[in-house]
């Protein structure tokens, strides 16, 4: 059988996905721009190929294009700027940290003129060593330390994005303490449901985020019963002399494809700002509408580009605040997955495979011709799994895969990709057509890796987190080591030996009564 293969589909596949037409052909949305296949089949990355990868630095291993990486950021940095350059000058993007970061791309993210919003005391110890300075970082978290706050503070942050009302007072305080005035903005959640997973949707109101619009939130403690704690946030941080209040953000949601979500928050917000400045006389100079912009993980996904979602977005404020007779705030947004995710493919080294029959009814297939046959499924068993990318697991997420170390050249089988964990659920990519003569030591590439996959790595089963290889000019360097088992150990408190004699104590499960 060709590379070309059966194009008839499998009864277990889902709707979305196709039977491969051309097994070699890559889908240009799923990859970042310089990876394609050499005339042996094998991938590569700007000229260097997956084996060579492999055989370097092993796998699992996170394979990054450094110059994707540059373009998207600077594709959002250049688009959003030309969206709003008559109506606010141009906006502030901040590199959404939490999907990736390490110091190199802190790196990449200064050098590239961008902002970098952090969510913890440790990613903002990452931003700071990379050289950042302080104007250009944002500090996130529904549950800030004191520490966290006061090196926030110390750095002179550009701001602190405070989520709760008794946040305000714990921000302001610190900062007199200090000697200093904390620059600062509200998270709030303007009600918008965004197409997503439940866990990844940030804006409705039964979450852990952020400051609510409603007025059913309990009494009020600046004008009446009636105040939302939004308001009542901004009354307390207005009065409060440890704090300079820059104005407001949101965060919506992750993955999502239309402008509309955007669109609504955006229109929220601004009547809010308007409510500020009617009840307080003043006109906060600034909006965060976020970030949570989808990426392609399967052929299903159609992403929107930067630009029009920029033109978008930047049409809904222009036209808000003529009406509102406000003064438009300078904008900014904040895109991580959207930047990284498609710049990094996951490479893993295939070993057990195994063919199992399926009920096509009990699949849940909505076309069963005959419930009484069943259909195959090929199992194929990778180096890694849940470990290092467990958003199949936590959110049901869809990836894609593609044979990467030689020319597909046996028919489309549907495939399972799954990992080595002591665990059923431990998938890597629910439905993928593979060539059915695909097994150990065949190399396999799984791409949109970038966000959340590595971040999200854990030493589950005491499997070592694998090392981030970024490529750029035909050259791949380190720039995350991977983890040894030496490693783990280092922090583990190791048992002192007994000394001659000396009666092991009693709460040692191995020691003797008499």
């Amino acid at each position: 059988m060709s590379a070309t293969g059966s194009t008839e589909a499998s009864p277990l596949a889902p709707g979305w996905l196709s039977v491969p037409a051309e097994q070699a052909r890559l889908d240009t949305k799923l990859w970042a721009e310089d990876v394609d296949r050499g005339a042996d089949g094998v991938l590569r990355i700007d000229g260097v190929s997956v084996t060579d990868l492999a055989e370097q630095y092993g796998t699992p291993l996170f394979v990054m294009s450094e110059r994707d990486f540059r373009t998207r950021a600077a594709t959002f940095r250049d688009a959003f700027d030309e969206a709003f350059a008559d109506l606010c000058g141009g906006v502030d993007v901040f590199y959404a940290g939490k999907s990736f970061l390490c110091t190199e791309v802190a790196h990449w993210v200064r050098e590239e003129g961008l902002g970098l919003d952090t969510c913890s005391g440790g990613e903002l110890a990452v931003a700071l060593r990379a050289g950042l300075p302080g104007a250009r970082l944002g500090l996130h978290g529904n549950n800030k330390s004191a520490a966290e706050i006061t090196r926030a503070i110390d750095a002179d942050l550009g701001r602190i994005v405070v989520d709760s009302i008794q946040e305000v007072a714990l921000v302001g305080d610190l900062a007199l303490q200090r000697g200093r005035t904390a620059n600062v903005m509200l998270r709030l959640t303007p009600g918008v449901h965004a197409h997503t997973h439940e866990f990844i949707a940030t804006a409705h109101e039964d979450q852990k985020f952020g400051l609510s619009l409603s007025t059913d939130q309990g009494p009020g403690q600046d004008g009446g019963d009636d105040a939302s704690p939004a308001a009542r946030a901004v009354a307390d941080a207005l009065a409060h002399p440890g704090i300079n209040l820059l104005g407001v953000h949101c965060h919506i949601g992750s993955q999502i494809f239309e402008p509309e979500g955007f669109e609504l928050a955006a229109q929220r917000l601004l009547g809010f700002l308007a409510g500020v400045r009617d009840r307080h006389g003043v006109e906060l100079p600034e909006l965060d509408l976020g970030g949570g912009y989808g990426i392609a993980y399967t052929e299903a996904d159609e992403p929107r580009p930067a630009a029009e979602i920029a033109r978008a977005m930047a049409a809904v404020v222009g036209t808000t605040c003529r009406e509102l007779g406000l003064s438009v705030p300078r904008i900014s947004i904040e895109p991580g997955r959207a930047i990284v995710g498609p710049s990094t493919f996951t490479l893993y080294t295939a070993g057990t495979t195994k063919t199992v029959r399926v009920d096509a009814a009990a699949n849940g297939s909505e076309v069963v011709q005959d419930t009484s046959v069943t259909h195959p499924r090929r199992y194929v068993s990778v180096d890694g799994g849940m470990s290092d990318n467990p958003r199949p697991v936590l959110y049901g997420a869809d990836y894609s895969a593609v044979l990467a170390s030689r020319t597909p050249e046996a028919a489309p089988a549907l495939s399972r990709v799954v990992g080595k964990h002591c665990e059923s659920g431990d998938i890597v990519v629910r439905d993928v057509y593979l060539p059915e003569d695909t097994g150990a030591g065949d190399l396999l590439a799984v791409p949109g890796t970038g966000a959340y996959c590595w971040v999200l790595s854990s030493n589950y089963n005491y499997l070592t987190r694998p090392p981030v290889v970024a490529v750029a000019d035909g050259v791949a360097r380190l720039i995350v080591r991977g983890e040894t088992e030496e490693d783990l150990f280092r922090r583990d408190v190791q048992r002192e030996p007994a000394s001659p004699g000396k009666q092991a104590p009693a709460t040692d499960p191995g020691a003797r009564t008499a």
